[in-house]
């Protein structure tokens, strides 16, 4: 009885450290592929809507709609602070706030400018005055433009699980 106890025991081990390298698999901060660098949950960069048709979808959407998708677009801000959110460039001078599922990883400061794969939920919200103040800080906005934000706005919004960034 005493072997079949203890046989248990390395089973129970075994398996229970098989489950925890699964599970950090699926949650891998930063994978390097050919053309991609990965951060966030893995994906694929296939069946990704372009900018202008994302628009076309935000546009269709009401304040609290939410709809899982993924699209392609170009960085114009990072947090400057610690890349906690970015804001990607969609058609006819419109943008979307991204930020990450749970704070869960963070993109690199330096990437205005490049190509990103975003894989979430996009949705339509109404974003207070402080949160526009809080995020145009961490974008290094001047003292004036900060306090001249004075009213809520309709924003599009996006919460990746997962990001590729082109190379």
């Amino acid at each position: 009885m005493k072997y079949f106890n203890i046989l248990i025991i390395v089973f129970s081990v075994f398996f229970g450290c098989k489950q925890q390298e699964k599970t950090a698999e699926e949650q891998t901060a930063s994978i390097e592929t050919e053309n991609f660098e990965a951060f966030g949950a893995l994906m694929d960069g296939n069946d990704a809507y372009d900018a202008n048709e994302m628009l076309t979808k935000y546009q269709e959407m009401a304040v609290t709609d939410t709809t899982a998708t993924r699209f392609t677009a170009k960085v114009t801000e990072v947090c400057k602070s610690k890349g906690c959110w970015m804001k990607l460039q969609l058609g006819q001078e419109k943008e979307v706030m991204v930020k990450f599922k749970d704070y869960g990883f963070f993109m690199p400061k330096d990437i205005v400018g490049k190509e990103v794969v975003v894989n979430g939920l996009a949705f339509v919200e109404e974003m207070g005055v402080e949160d526009q103040r809080h995020f145009a800080e961490d974008g290094g906005k001047t003292e004036e433009e900060i306090a001249a934000i004075v009213d809520p706005k309709k924003t599009f919004s996006f919460e990746a699980d997962g990001v590729l960034l082109k190379k």
